[in-house]
């Protein structure tokens, strides 16, 4: 019986191309490889999501949990059609992006999350998922929200992305922004880098070990910090957090 279950469960997935692995140099000098990670590496990813949980500064929290919930459905296959990119330097983890096919034409852009700041390391796995959906996979255009200010500046400004406000987005939420092709084609120049191959060594590297984040975000020491105004509505939570520990200050 359990085995029928799963059987009606599980999703069945439709084989997508592999993503050719690629490295960039970043402003820092270091080297970055992105490459695809199977089922089988989610669990040494996950244990360096989990942490994110609790950084509440540019909606950390929210885009870890549901990164995390959807590489644990890829892993225990409950994601149809999911994909998993990450960006490596030195085999440290800097950065996870994943997404899924909708059609054979259309992509969807699940989530992008850097775990190392000031380097565009999100941005640079980002352009890397869309060459790989448009590139790789054929697709016509790839379906995008953003849970930032930071995202919505990565994505939709940069890229001018296109309004698909009567397509829902699975994320739900706001709704969804297009990249399609002729955009990604123009964007090219400016927001795609990256070379391949990989050389073996370097490769080799990052595919022996998924390293642990050198200096991931973590909960600023004032709680304020986590915002650019007091007045920005995204504090609002960290306001409410502030006046449980130690009560509330007189506004300077």
């Amino acid at each position: 019986m359990a085995v029928d279950l799963e059987r009606i469960l599980r999703p069945v997935d439709n084989p997508l191309k592999p993503f050719e692995a690629k490295y960039m140099t970043l402003a820092s000098g270091e080297n970055m490889v992105v490459r695809q990670i199977d089922r089988d590496d989610v669990p040494d990813v996950l244990r360096h999501i989990e942490p994110l949980l609790h950084v509440e500064r540019d909606f950390y929290d929210v885009v870890a949990a549901r990164v995390y919930a959807e590489l644990l459905a890829y892993y225990r296959h409950r994601m149809q059609d999911e994909y998993v990119l990450v960006a490596q330097v030195d085999g440290e983890l800097v950065a996870v992006v994943n997404g899924r096919e909708v059609t054979p034409g259309l992509g969807m852009s699940l989530h992008t999350i850097a775990l190392r700041r000031g380097l565009r390391v999100g941005a640079h796995a980002f352009a890397a998922k869309m060459e790989y959906h448009i590139d790789t996979l054929g697709h016509q255009e790839v379906l995008i929200v953003a849970e930032s200010p930071i995202g919505f500046r990565r994505w939709m400004i940069e890229y001018q992305l296109e309004k698909r406000f009567d397509t829902p987005h699975e994320l739900g939420g706001v709704p969804s922004w297009a990249l399609t092709k002729e955009l990604f084609d123009r964007a090219r120049s400016t927001l795609v880098v990256g070379r391949r191959p990989v050389p073996p060594e370097m490769l080799a590297k990052a595919e022996a070990k998924i390293l642990p984040p050198s200096d991931p975000p973590t909960p600023p020491a004032d709680l304020l910090a986590a915002t650019r105004s007091l007045y920005d509505p995204t504090a609002t939570a960290l306001i409410a957090q502030r006046t449980l520990l130690g009560g509330e200050a007189d506004n300077a």
